[in-house]
C-alpha cells in the first residue's frame, strides 16, 4: 500500500509540475520528454528479446504502449484546458469504472451515482462546461481502466521490466512524431530542460516500473481502492504548485467522488476472479 501511495504522490506531483510547462512547450512535448526518460531508464534495464517472442506474447505490451501515449497525450492536455485538480478527478473515473464494472450490489449503483454527480459539480460549479477538456480527461479514463489491466497482463508474462521497456518504446515512437510537429525550440532554457527531466523520472520512470511489480502482487480491485486518494493529492498539489484554487462546492464535489468511489471498493468482498481479470491475467 505504501509504495502505490508513493506512485500516487510522484505521478501527481509531476502533473503539476507539468502544469507549468504545457503553457511554454504544449502537451505533447511534455509527453515526449517523459517517455524518453522512461525510455533511457528502463531499457538499459530491461533489453527486450523481440526476435523470440509470438503475436500472442507480443501484443499485450504493444497495446500498453498505445494506451500509454493515448492516456498521456489526453490527461496533459485536460489539465491545460480545465486544471489539475478537475482532470485528475474525472480521470480516477477509469479505476473507479473497473473496480465496479462486475458489480450488481445497490450500494455501488448508489457510489457510482455519487460520484457521477460530484464529477457534474466539479465540472459546472460556475454554470459553463468546457465540454473539449472533460471528454479528454474521460479519455485518459477510459485510457486508465486499460493501462491497469493491461500493465497486470504485461507484469505476469514478462519477468522483471521487459514488458514495461517494449510498451515504453511504442509510446515513444507514437508521441515523438507529434511532439517534433508542434516543437518551438525558441522556448527551451536549461531550466525548461531540468522540469522536464523531473517530470519524466517522478511521472514515468519512478511510478510505471514501480506499477509493474505492483500489479503482480495486489488485484486491480485493491489498485483501485488505494487510487481513490489521487483525486486529492492532485488537487492539493494543483493548489500548491500551479496556484489552482477551488471554490467550496468544487472542494465538497472532489471528497464526494473520493468517498464514494473508496467507500464503494473497500465493501466489495472477495470473490472468485472475474472475466475482466482473467483476461488481464490469462497466458493465451
Amino acid at each position: 500500500m505504501g509504495a502505490q501511495l508513493a506512485t500516487e504522490v510522484s505521478i501527481n506531483f509531476g502533473s503539476s509540475v507539468a502544469g507549468l510547462l504545457i503553457p511554454v512547450i504544449g502537451a505533447p512535448v511534455v509527453v515526449a520528454a517523459r517517455q524518453i526518460v522512461m525510455v533511457l531508464v528502463v531499457l538499459p534495464l530491461a533489453r527486450p528479446q523481440l526476435k523470440k517472442m509470438t503475436w500472442g506474447r507480443i501484443w499485450p505490451p504493444l497495446a500498453l504502449g498505445v494506451i500509454l501515449a493515448v492516456m498521456n497525450l489526453s490527461f496533459y492536455q485536460a489539465v491545460s484546458m480545465i486544471g489539475l485538480g478537475v482532470a485528475a478527478t474525472i480521470e480516477f473515473l477509469g479505476p473507479f469504472a473497473l473496480a465496479l464494472v462486475t458489480s450488481r450490489r445497490l450500494l455501488d449503483f448508489v457510489c457510482a451515482a455519487a460520484a457521477a454527480g460530484g464529477v457534474f459539480l466539479l465540472t459546472w460549479s460556475d454554470g459553463t462546461l468546457d465540454v473539449l477538456g472533460i471528454v479528454l480527461a474521460l479519455t485518459a479514463a477510459a485510457s486508465w481502466f486499460c493501462y491497469i489491466l493491461l500493465t497486470r497482463r504485461v507484469a505476469t508474462q514478462f519477468p522483471g521490466l521487459e514488458g514495461i521497456s517494449i510498451a515504453s518504446l511504442v509510446s515513444l515512437v507514437i508521441v515523438v512524431p507529434i511532439a517534433v510537429f508542434t516543437l518551438d525550440l525558441s522556448a527551451f532554457t536549461w531550466g525548461i530542460v531540468g522540469l522536464l527531466l523531473l517530470v519524466g523520472v517522478v511521472s514515468s520512470a519512478f511510478p510505471y516500473t514501480l506499477d509493474t511489480f505492483i500489479l503482480r502482487r495486489i488485484s486491480p480491485r485493491l489498485y483501485a481502492i488505494i487510487t481513490s486518494f489521487g483525486p486529492v493529492i492532485a488537487a492539493g498539489f494543483g493548489a500548491l504548485v500551479l496556484g489552482e484554487s477551488f471554490t467550496a462546492l468544487q472542494q465538497i464535489a472532489i471528497v464526494v467522488v473520493c468517498v464514494a468511489a473508496g467507500a464503494a471498493i473497500a465493501t466489495q468482498r472477495d470473490r472468485p476472479t472475474s472475466d475482466l481479470e482473467l483476461t488481464a491475467t490469462a497466458i493465451p
